[in-house]
């Protein structure tokens, strides 16, 4: 059974590659995270400090997927 990820919210710090962004959690931790495959269509830009939702491995804390993009008037989700 897959263990239930870790959500959370974090700023875009800057762009690694396509998919890859260097991002900061809000304790302070830098991760890289990856976005999401229904996020790749490419339709959407992610720029440094942009809002997002996060989901983390209980295992990993070095890695994060990046699950959505948080609008500026939007509350987060957790």
């Amino acid at each position: 059974m897959p263990e239930t990820p870790i959500v959370a919210t974090a700023k875009i710090l800057h762009q690694l590659s396509p998919v890859t962004y260097q991002i900061a959690l809000p304790n302070g931790k830098e991760v890289v995270g990856h976005l999401a495959k229904k996020l790749r269509d490419g339709s959407v830009v992610y720029a440094p400090g942009d809002a997002v939702r996060v989901e983390m491995t209980p295992y990993d804390f070095s890695k994060a997927r990046i699950a959505e993009r948080l609008l500026p008037q939007e509350k987060p989700r957790l």
